[in-house]
């Protein structure tokens, strides 16, 4: 058995976020400030680090973050003399930030760097100091190695990745959550228990990133809806954000699977959250692997990966009752299907080729040909 684990430093916990000043204060003195759509939401953060570093420039991220749209602020950020970046917000802002952070010191073509659509070469500099603190409890980026950009002329989303890329540090404050609401609460919460689940069955899974991906299941199962029925339940943002920090560590370094293959393309396709993508795929993933798993070998040691992932979730030591549990979630949360996410019968064909062609789809426990790909793309989509 051979594996590497790489992972930020932490500071997890309620009242953490007033630590970020200070901490960036040790990074640099010109701070990369990286937002929301709404950086007034981050004016406490901005006024704190203006009163311990020379220059602190901000930069709001609207939606998904297009590499044009990051290698242009990184352009800006280089000639403003930026040596450090915080990221505050949901995933998209962390992965610019993260991407930002890349950049700035290295200066080719941001296509030299990305996988799948450019060249993936690998960055010659290490990039800026970052710290990263999510507002949302789903994506892990906190703690993860790349960052997921959109590119535009290609329709797909892909990474820029380097374990250099991993956060100096990351500031998990459960109370950053408490007004975010049900919708994206139940999307980005799902994202977490399917990064848990694909990292737990990934061929890739080792010592260190199993126990991880247990103990966030649990907790995904037990407080996913307290939080979206009362997001100011602190101890249920609490475990989804130690269930999104887990998925974060363990998909960094044990591989996702199919449903990710599938949310690359899907994100640029449909223009939907990547959350309740994965959420609409995760049941279906699940089914079409169990079963592909017994029809290629009955023994295969992912099956028992499923029973026992089953068994945190529900008690029950059977794989089915795993699936029957993360469809009836997906039914309270009020998770909608493909279709409704603006998925048509003409664009399956291409969304499961392009899945095929994605890095995630790399980690999926078994091999899933064509057919098994546009069969669960339909049963995404209700058919």
């Amino acid at each position: 058995m051979a594996f590497t684990f790489s992972t930020a430093r932490v500071l997890f916990g309620p009242g953490s976020r007033l630590e970020i000043a200070a901490q960036a204060s040790r990074l640099g003195r010109r701070c990369l400030l990286v937002t929301g759509s709404r950086p007034e939401g981050c004016a406490w953060l901005a006024e704190a680090l203006s009163a311990v570093m020379d220059d602190v420039f901000v930069i709001p991220v609207k939606g998904e973050p297009e590499a044009a749209f990051v290698a242009a602020h990184a352009l800006s950020a280089r000639t403003r003399g930026c040596d450090a970046v915080v990221a505050v917000g949901g995933g998209s802002v962390l992965d610019a930030g993260k991407a930002m952070a890349a950049l700035v010191p290295n200066t080719r073509d941001v296509f030299d760097y990305l996988e799948v659509v450019g060249r993936g070469m690998p960055l010659e500099h290490p990039p800026l100091p970052l710290i990263a603190a999510p507002t949302t409890a789903g994506t892990g980026s906190e703690v993860t190695a790349n960052a997921v950009l959109l590119s535009g002329a290609h329709g797909v989303k892909v990474s820029l990745r380097s374990p250099e890329m991993i956060p100096r540090l990351a500031v998990v404050d459960p109370e950053l959550a408490v007004t975010l609401p049900p919708r994206q609460t139940a999307a980005t919460g799902m994202d977490a228990l399917t990064q848990l689940m694909e990292a737990f069955v990934s061929h890739a899974a080792n010592p260190l990133t199993d126990p991880l991906c247990r103990d966030g299941m649990v907790r995904a199962a037990r407080s996913l809806r307290r939080a979206v029925a009362d997001g100011t339940d602190l101890a249920a943002r609490s475990d989804m954000a130690l269930a999104s920090l887990f998925s974060g560590m363990a998909l960094a370094n044990a591989k996702l699977g199919a449903v990710h293959g599938f949310a690359a393309p899907l994100g640029a396709m449909l223009g939907a959250a990547h959350g309740e993508i994965c959420a609409a795929l995760l049941p279906h993933v699940m089914e079409a692997n169990i079963a592909a798993l017994y029809a290629a070998d009955p023994d295969h040691p992912a099956l028992d990966r499923y029973a026992e992932a089953s068994r945190l979730l529900t008690g029950q030591r059977d794989a089915s009752a795993g699936v029957r549990f993360v469809r009836s979630l997906c039914a309270d949360l009020g998770i909608r299907d493909l279709r409704a996410l603006g998925l048509d019968d003409e664009r399956v064909d291409e969304a499961a080729r392009k899945a095929a062609a994605a890095s995630s789809m790399k980690g999926n426990p078994v091999a899933l040909d064509h057919d098994r790909l546009t069969s669960i793309l339909r049963r995404a989509m209700g058919r």
